[in-house]
C-alpha cells in the first residue's frame, strides 16, 4: 500500500493536466468498432484504460502500435467476435457497461466481470433491462457482476433507468452499431453532461441521434462507421485538484493546454469556484485556466449531478468557505468506487470537519480549520486526490494511506504536486 506523508504547503508555477479519461475510453471503445483503422493520440496512461483495450481486443479489434504518445486500432467494422475467455472490466464501471453493450451485438455468449468494488458497487440492472428489450439474454447475480450476456439485439422500442448515466451511453452506443431505428426511453436521466459526452462522439461520427429531453433517444443506427484520428484533450475532473489547491493555498497557478469547448462536464465545476468566489480566470483564446491569490469562497448550495465526480473535492472545499454549505442530488455518488458520501464524509470527520450526510443523497457541510490525520482512499481515486488537497491546507501534518488509486485517473498526481511545492514524502509504513 502507498502512503504518503503530507505537510501543509501551497502550490503555485505552471501545469499540464494529463488528458481525459473518459474520451480515451470511448476513443478506443469507438475505434475498436469501427471500419478500418484509427488513430488516438495522447490517450491517457490509466488501467481503465488497458482494461479497455483488452476487452476490446477480446472482441476482435487489433492494436496495430501501442506508446505513450499514440495508438492504432485496426476495428471490427460493428461486429465484436465471440470472446474465447471471460472480459474482466478492472475498476472501470465504464469499461463494465459499455463492453457488456457492445458483447450484446454476438449471438453468443459473454462473460464480463471486474475488481471487488465492480462486483459489489456497480448495479448492472439498468442496463439489463435496456438490453433485454432489444432482445439480448443477460443475467447476473443480485444484479451485480459477473453478467452474462447474449445477443444478437435488433432495433426496437426499450426502456431503463437512467440515475447513473452509463447504461445509457452504452445503450447509445450499442445501438449506433445496429442497422435501423431504435428507441430508448430513460427513467430519471442523471449525470446529463457525461451522456451528452457520448452523443458528442456519437454525432462526430456520423450517427444520428434524436435526443428528446434526456428522456427518450431515437437512434439512427448504420450498421457501423468509419476509422478516424483523433487527439484526446486535458481532463477537467482532473485539473480541478490542483486548481482548488492553489485557491485554498492562496498561490498563483496556470494550467496550460485546456480546450473549452470540449464537451466534458466537470468544467462547470470552475464556473462554480467562480460563483463562490474564487479569483478564476478562464482564457478560452489561450487555451489557459488562471488562479489568482485573493479568493474568499462563500458556501452555497450546490446540485452536483452533473458533476458527480466532483463531490469529494468540493466537500473539501466547503470547509474552508464561509458560510455552510450543501451538496445535493448526489444519490449516484453511492455507487462509484466507494460510497463517495460516506467516505468522505469519515474521512474529513478526522481532520476535525463538521460534514452531516444529510438523507441518500445531501452532504451538509459547516466551515471549521482542518488539522492533520491519518487518512485512508477507500481504494478509491478520488477520495485520495480530495484527501491530498484538504491536508496541503490543514493545520499539523497528515499520512494518506491507499495512494496507488490515483494512477486510475491521474497517474502524475503527486510528483505534478511535488514539482508545484507540495511537501509530499513517500513513506513505505501505514498509519
Amino acid at each position: 500500500m502507498l502512503t504518503y506523508s503530507i505537510t501543509p504547503s501551497t502550490l503555485s508555477g505552471t501545469l499540464q493536466p494529463p488528458t481525459s479519461k473518459s474520451h480515451t475510453l470511448r476513443a478506443i471503445l469507438f475505434a475498436s468498432m469501427a471500419q478500418g483503422d484509427s488513430t488516438i493520440t495522447a490517450p491517457l496512461d490509466s488501467p481503465d484504460a488497458t482494461a479497455m483495450l483488452t476487452a476490446c481486443q477480446t472482441l476482435g479489434a487489433q492494436v496495430l502500435h501501442q506508446s505513450p504518445e499514440c495508438i492504432q486500432i485496426r476495428g471490427v467494422g460493428g461486429r465484436p467476435q465471440i470472446p474465447r475467455d471471460i472480459i474482466h472490466s478492472g475498476n472501470s464501471g465504464q469499461v463494465l457497461r459499455f463492453i457488456s453493450a457492445v458483447a450484446s451485438l454476438s449471438p453468443d455468449y459473454t462473460v464480463i466481470t471486474g475488481d471487488s468494488s465492480v462486483r459489489s458497487q456497480r448495479p448492472i440492472l439498468p442496463l439489463m433491462e435496456g438490453l433485454r428489450g432489444l432482445g439480448a439474454f443477460c443475467a447476473a447475480n443480485e444484479g451485480h457482476p459477473p453478467l452474462i450476456v447474449r445477443g444478437p439485439i435488433q432495433p426496437g422500442i426499450t426502456t431503463l433507468e437512467g440515475t447513473d448515466s452509463q447504461p445509457v451511453s452504452a445503450l447509445l452506443i450499442a445501438c449506433s452499431l445496429l442497422q435501423g431505428t431504435s428507441e430508448i426511453h430513460v427513467r430519471s436521466p442523471g449525470e446529463l453532461p457525461w451522456i451528452g459526452l457520448t452523443l458528442d462522439w456519437l454525432q462526430r461520427l456520423g450517427v444520428q441521434v434524436e435526443n428528446h429531453g434526456f428522456t427518450r433517444f431515437l437512434v439512427h443506427g448504420t450498421g457501423g462507421f468509419p476509422g478516424f484520428s483523433y487527439q484526446v484533450p486535458a481532463d477537467f475532473s482532473s485539473l480541478t485538484y490542483p486548481v482548488v489547491a492553489a485557491i485554498l493555498g492562496n498561490r498563483p497557478l496556470t494550467v496550460e493546454n485546456v480546450d473549452w469547448q470540449d464537451s466534458q462536464g466537470d468544467k462547470h465545476v470552475l464556473t462554480w469556484l467562480q460563483d463562490m468566489g474564487a479569483h478564476l480566470t478562464i482564457d478560452v483564446a489561450n487555451r489557459r485556466i488562471q488562479v489568482s491569490p485573493g479568493s474568499q469562497l462563500r458556501g452555497c448550495s450546490i446540485d452536483v449531478n452533473p458533476c458527480i465526480d466532483a463531490l469529494p473535492l468540493l466537500a473539501v472545499v466547503a470547509c474552508f468557505a464561509t458560510g455552510k454549505m450543501r451538496l445535493y442530488n448526489a444519490a449516484i455518488a453511492r455507487k462509484k468506487e466507494s460510497d463517495r458520501l460516506a467516505t468522505i464524509s469519515q474521512e474529513l470527520r478526522k481532520m476535525g470537519a463538521l460534514i452531516e450526510e444529510s438523507g441518500e443523497d445531501t452532504l451538509e457541510i459547516t466551515p471549521r480549520p482542518l488539522h492533520g490525520a491519518c487518512l485512508d482512499s477507500h481504494r478509491d481515486h478520488r477520495i485520495a486526490m480530495s484527501l491530498c488537497v484538504a491536508a496541503l491546507a490543514a493545520q499539523g501534518p497528515s499520512r494518506l494511506e491507499g495512494c496507488e488509486w490515483v494512477d486510475k485517473s491521474y497517474a502524475r498526481f503527486f510528483s505534478d504536486f511535488t514539482a508545484l511545492g507540495a511537501h509530499l514524502i513517500q513513506e513505505g509504513t501505514p498509519c
